[in-house]
């Protein structure tokens, strides 16, 4: 899984540096996808569809606008939670650092 996690990033880095989106955001965005590719978080969860879990598009719109939001997804990404978006609980990211999950809360609000 690492293994495409880093071919993702490098495709995007590659693609941003032949569209000119070099910008921090670019890289944010790459690096959040990684991320979610690397923890596993794509077993369940698709950016565009509901799979196991909603679809993170749908998260980041839900949330979008609301104080604190990074805030609060973070808090789900590592605790957590059940009866949110349906019967299937999310399990706790334990393995995942606070800068992690915020970096995969940032890259999900992006989605919108």
């Amino acid at each position: 899984m690492k293994f495409i996690s880093n071919a993702v990033l490098a495709a995007a880095v590659v693609l941003g540096a032949v569209t000119g989106a070099g910008s921090p955001s670019a890289h944010a965005e790459a690096a959040g996808l990684a991320l979610a590719q690397q923890q596993n978080c794509m077993s369940c969860h698709s950016v565009t569809r509901q799979f196991m879990g909603p679809a993170l598009h749908d998260v980041a719109v839900k949330y979008a606008g609301h104080e604190d939001t990074a805030i609060y997804l973070r808090h789900k990404i590592l605790d957590g939670s059940a009866n949110v978006w349906g019967p299937l609980p999310m399990p706790a990211n334990t393995q995942l650092t606070p800068n992690q999950a915020a970096t995969l809360a940032t890259w999900i609000l992006s989605l919108k």
